[in-house]
């Protein structure tokens, strides 16, 4: 009997040791190549056919996690092990269903039993439903045998973390005694060995971290700067993740997030919720050879609210969730848990509108610079912060396009050097609303109101 609740297809990718493996495990995410696969209890395993005449036997742990696999590969999980569980991923009636283990998977899971009992560690037992950190509070009297098994590999996985987070702080040390300057002669390897130990602490944010800084030095320009920029948020991360039990505990969820713990929606949704007329200010999908992930922006006037709805889905195929820009959703949103809440679950919806009434309430150039200032200070790890403008104008620089406020002297670089033609389009030399993310590399317009429209045109 299957009782491990079942992982997304984001989680599984945030183990992949590097980007070869996302996509030589998302090649392998189908039933063509498998066979005799199954799941029971904590664990899932299946037969892979290969380039021998055996196929390989592939099985996972989803308690640990741990992984075992038969072909030759060094990379910690594999490629099979990926995509066994993006398979998993796809739920019970999915190609990896309930089933009776084979007897090479019961072995491998006695194995492990065995050395953990012989370690002193509590043996392996079910998920709770409400995954990590469930049966957190609750005294041991109250507590079911699922709610004190996730509480136990709660506290495993944070001592995991910890020890990641320290050896990351003596890594950064060592780099930075060493010089910057020279980082780019020792090639990607050694970022890679640094994620891949992140990744076996259970840390999946900060191995993707590392990796973005490994791949700094070969962008050029002056790459120095920007990884000791990037090094310092780095830094702020793991020490944030090490006195966490004294930060304030929005910050707390902040650090968590970011390190790569996951909160399930049906406790979001569980409450608070925020009920509100929610315009949607642009939807847009971002793709790669694993999956397609789109983003949903809502914004209520009467609160000044945002919120970003985020659904997934796999490669080559659209998420479920469509909501058409312009309209207007009266819904109850659960945010998660930040100390800057802004991405949430859609909870039960009363109504969608046809069309917004207009452009909404917006803020100048420089109001909206406060206020991203304002946000990195309680989020230092921002990616990107919602804006509306008002009574802007974009005009071409002698390096990239700028929105500059009609009525003054202010104005912020657009993201990317492409002329921005369809913007000054609309425009068309008048002043103008737009939604967009500010990003540490400029503004990304997702939306512009032209004068005397209603709705909103999606801009790519």
């Amino acid at each position: 009997m299957e009782t491990e609740a079942r992982w997304t297809v984001d989680q599984v990718l945030a183990l992949a040791p590097d980007d070869a493996s996302r996509k030589a495990g998302a090649r392998l995410a189908t039933s063509a190549p498998w066979s005799g696969t199954g799941a029971a209890g904590s664990a899932l395993w299946g037969l892979c056919k290969g380039s021998g005449s055996k196929p390989y036997q592939t099985a996972v742990d989803v308690n640990g996690p741990a992984f075992r696999c038969t072909c030759p590969s060094r990379k910690f999980p594999c490629k099979h092990a990926l995509a066994l569980l993006m398979l998993w991923a796809e739920g019970a009636d999915g190609p990896v269903g309930a089933g009776a283990a084979p007897d090479w998977v019961e072995q491998w899971t006695a194995a492990r039993r065995k050395k953990a009992e012989d370690a002193g560690a509590p043996p392996a037992a079910a998920a709770a439903a409400g995954g990590e950190g469930a049966g957190e509070g609750a005294g041991p009297a109250q507590e079911t045998p699922a709610r004190e098994a996730a509480r136990r590999r709660a506290e495993r996985r944070a001592v995991r973390v910890e020890g990641g987070a320290v050896e990351l702080e003596q890594r950064l040390t060592d780099l930075l005694r060493g010089g910057l300057a020279g980082a780019d002669r020792a090639g990607y390897q050694p970022w890679d060995e640094i994620a891949a130990r992140m990744v076996d602490a259970q840390a999946p944010g900060l191995a993707s971290r590392v990796r973005e800084l490994g791949a700094l030095a070969g962008t050029g320009g002056d790459w120095p700067s920007r990884m000791l920029e990037e090094t310092g948020l780095l830094h702020l991360l793991a020490r944030g993740y090490l006195g966490r039990e004294g930060l304030p505990k929005p910050l707390a969820g902040t650090v968590r997030t970011r390190i790569g713990f996951t909160v399930e929606t049906a406790e979001v949704l569980a409450g608070p919720l925020v009920r509100g007329r929610w315009l949607v200010l642009a939807q847009y999908d971002t793709a790669d050879d694993r999956l397609t992930t789109r983003r949903i922006w809502l914004h209520d006037d009467e609160t000044g609210r945002f919120a970003l709805l985020l659904s997934f889905g796999p490669a080559g195929r659209a998420p479920d969730l469509v909501l058409p820009v312009g309209a207007v959703l009266d819904a109850e949103l659960g945010y998660y848990p930040s100390a800057l809440p802004l991405r949430a679950a859609l909870g039960p919806q009363y109504g969608t509108g046809l069309l917004s009434p207009g452009a909404p309430p917006g803020v100048g150039v420089a109001a909206a610079l406060d206020s991203y200032g304002t946000a990195l200070a309680d989020d230092p790890w921002l990616d990107e912060w919602p804006v509306i403008l008002s009574g802007v104008v974009p005009i071409p620089s002698a390096t990239r396009w700028q929105l500059a406020d009609a009525d003054g002297d202010d104005a912020l670089p657009l993201a990317g050097s492409a002329p921005h033609w369809r913007l000054a389009a609309l425009s068309g030399g008048h002043p103008l609303t737009v939604f967009a993310e500010l990003t540490p590399t400029g503004a990304k317009p997702l939306a512009a109101w032209p004068a005397g429209e209603a709705a909103p045109v999606a801009l790519p």
